[in-house]
């Protein structure tokens, strides 16, 4: 496959999400009226609204994951046939994630308790962020990938409590006293 036409095809792909989400009845942007590169920690109405927020770094993660994972299953396919299978395994969780059901998960085992889910803007970015990851697990060094995830999830961690590796435990098998230390 050529890479014009995994281009055109991978694009098509998040406008396809895009167009789901919109279906759905999720905002195409923040309720706010604009639009940020980057939402502080201390902004919690503007996070998952914008381009860029604390939890851009798990989707960057995904990124390094879903490398790694599509490299071992299908290795003879090319880097831009595994990206592909990448934006669809990241569409699917930005549609699963801005779902009632997930959203009410959300609420009701986390501390986003005023959570409404993603702007559009905001998954389409999420899935960027996530093939930015996907390319820099291809350029580089294994273990450079690795200590960027782990500083990633530190960091994360340190200025929000959360992380990803925090959201799945409290998404699969909530722990109390992780949300009673992440609610601070």
């Amino acid at each position: 496959m050529s890479h014009r036409k995994c281009l055109i095809i991978g694009l098509a792909m998040i406008a396809a999400t895009a167009a789901l989400l919109l279906a759905m009845g999720r905002i195409p942007i923040c309720e706010c009226g604009y639009v940020l590169f980057w939402t502080p920690a201390d902004d919690l109405a503007g996070s998952s609204q914008h381009i860029a927020d604390w939890y851009t770094f798990s989707h960057i993660i995904h990124g390094f994951l879903f490398y790694w994972f599509l490299w071992l299953l299908f290795r003879r396919t090319s880097v831009c046939q595994r990206a592909l299978g990448a934006i669809f395994i990241e569409a699917t969780w930005e549609l699963l994630e801005n779902s009632p059901w997930i959203i009410d998960r959300y609420r009701e085992a986390t501390i986003a308790v005023g959570y409404t889910g993603d702007s559009v803007l905001n998954s389409v970015f999420d899935i960027v962020w996530m093939l930015a990851g996907f390319f820099f697990a291809w350029r580089l060094p294994v273990w450079v990938t690795v200590l960027t995830g782990i500083f990633f999830e530190l960091l994360a961690l340190w200025v929000i409590r959360d992380n990803l590796t925090l959201n799945v435990v409290m998404l699969v098998y909530p722990i109390e006293a992780i949300r009673v230390w992440q609610g601070g």
